[in-house]
């Protein structure tokens, strides 16, 4: 029997038991993750920790065949398979390189403390633009552009060019990073709008420079002196036209805008589940026989899951040697320049610690204001997951050691840490197989015990990543082998203490057996 007869035989049969347990709503024999989905609206009436309670049952969810889970006829990008007649069901129904790679969100966020919603060891790497294909697999003699082996250009791939290979990070604090973006990419757009034509304005905000926006006489845009925001950031097509200025906080390249748009980019992607919200009310554009996999209530609910997971803290021993190295290490990071980029802190003032959902920026594809109701929530509320910011004197100041712009970090055109795709450009267009070397500034909160390091996870240690940073760090890179290796050790001891804090603990700043101390740079209690 040929894999097509095979794929529509498991298609109807899968229509039959929809039909059937549509019919019969019995438990008995049914094998899916979740029983019961929110409908549109209840999420608005649920108590919070209720909500945050089903998004992370939501995040844990292993998803069977039985409720969606799978697209045979759809990409991990959402479009249609190049080849439909080769779908993607058993044994083509999971692909390491092309995804579906994973039953649910927690078999590769899972760390640290088997936390759903933390990072993932280097072998749950994702390979992003792997999934513009259909079935990665090398296959020379499958001719199909973006179905096996040859992609847009007509060249045949390799594991080393299918696709960037990354890392995968942990969400904590992420509710915060999302309103810190809202808020800067709010303040850019005041200045872009008030910049008239013939002139000129300087991007700030928060102390940081994103450089300068003009303004031909006819009123266009020129962006070329505009720093650190990705290409979709800066496209304008005229004076009416302006260019977005939009802070991508989420992807290592600055490419997501929201949680929410993460959440529903992955769903499909990793799983082959789908929302509604995306892919069409009663809609299979996926061919399961499965419709409204993911309903809009759903969708914020693993939203605000991720938008409350606690911040991460400091770990700093109790011994006095290492004191003292966290202590010089601290002061050296600042010295030789880390912290221009790694900004050990930004204000979140104007009670932006509200979070609210949807985001006001998302895309056309994801909910926007006027899609939804607005669901509020305070992110410094006491009863979420500990331990929180608070704020202090009309600020909420977040240590996430970042300015949430893009740098190349990368030396000359050789260096390994360049990916070959820039996913910040069209598909398959040149600039797309230039590759990439902007990588938007890791946050350093919580990366000590979230290895390994680096945007593709293949530095095993803080010092390798260290070392590894070029280009425009490559002036602070030099001065930190010009260090004295005892003050280098203690600036690695300091990024040591950087740390996600055990589930439950109520302080930012413990010791190495979880109780409160005061920081030596300034964090205190939640």
């Amino acid at each position: 029997m040929s894999m097509c007869a095979r794929a529509f035989i498991c298609l109807a049969l899968a229509t039959i038991v929809l039909t059937a347990s549509g019919l019969a709503q019995s438990p008995i024999g049914r094998e899916v993750a979740i029983a019961r989905h929110l409908e549109d609206g209840e999420e608005l009436g649920v108590p919070l920790t209720r909500l945050i309670e089903f998004g992370e049952q939501l995040f844990r969810a292993n998803w069977t065949i039985q409720e969606g889970a799978g697209r045979p006829l759809v990409k991990g990008t959402g479009a249609p398979l190049s080849d439909p007649t080769r779908p993607l069901v058993f044994p083509r129904n999971f692909n390491r390189v092309s995804a579906p790679d994973a039953n649910g969100c927690a078999g590769c966020h899972n760390a640290p403390f088997g936390m759903a919603g933390g990072g993932g060891d280097v072998v749950a790497n994702v390979f992003v633009l792997g999934q513009r294909f259909d079935f990665a697999m090398f296959d020379t003699n499958d001719g199909t552009t973006t179905g096996s082996s040859v992609d847009e250009s007509g060249k045949q791939t390799t594991l080393q060019s299918v696709a960037n290979s990354r890392a995968t990070l942990g969400m904590f604090g992420s509710g915060f990073i999302e309103m810190l973006a809202r808020q800067v990419s709010i303040d850019l757009q005041r200045i872009r709008d008030a910049t008239p034509p013939g002139g000129s304005s300087h991007l700030t905000s928060k102390g940081i420079s994103y450089g300068v926006i003009s303004r031909h006489p006819d009123g266009s845009w020129d962006t070329t002196a505009v720093e650190g925001l990705p290409a979709a950031s800066l496209a304008t097509s005229g004076p009416d036209e302006p260019p977005s200025l939009l802070i991508r906080p989420f992807h290592q390249a600055g490419n997501v805008v929201s949680l929410r748009q993460f959440t529903v980019t992955a769903f499909n992607h990793h799983h082959g589940m789908q929302a509604t919200e995306r892919f069409g009310d009663g809609a299979d554009p996926d061919g399961d026989a499965f419709v409204n996999e993911l309903t809009r209530a759903d969708i914020t609910a693993a939203t605000i899951f991720q938008a409350t997971m606690a911040v991460p803290g400091r770990v700093i021993p109790r011994d006095r040697a290492i004191e003292a190295a966290v202590a010089l290490g601290e002061e050296r990071f600042e010295a030789i320049g880390c912290a221009t980029c790694h900004r050990p802190s930004l204000p979140l003032d104007d009670e932006g610690w509200i979070f609210t959902e949807p985001n006001p920026f998302n895309p056309d594809d994801t909910v926007g204001p006027g899609d939804a109701p607005t669901l509020s929530v305070d992110l410094t509320d006491p009863r979420l997951p500990q331990p929180r910011l608070r704020p202090v004197r009309g600020v909420v100041h977040v240590p996430a050691y970042t300015d949430l712009k893009l740098h190349d970090i990368c030396d000359g055109p050789e260096d390994p840490n360049i990916e070959p795709l820039d996913m910040n450009q069209p598909h398959g267009s040149a600039g797309f197989f230039e590759g990439n070397r902007l990588f938007l500034t890791r946050k350093l909160w919580g990366a000590a015990n979230e290895p390994p390091y680096f945007h593709h996870g293949q530095y095993t240690t803080l010092r390798e990543a260290v070392l590894a940073h070029g280009g425009e760090a490559a002036g602070t890179r030099a001065l930190f082998k010009a260090l004295p290796p005892n003050e280098q050790d203690a600036l690695i001891e300091f990024l040591k203490t950087l740390q996600v804090l055990p589930p439950g603990t109520r302080f930012l700043v413990v010791d190495e057996r979880g109780m409160p101390r005061l920081a030596l740079g300034g964090l205190g209690r939640s």
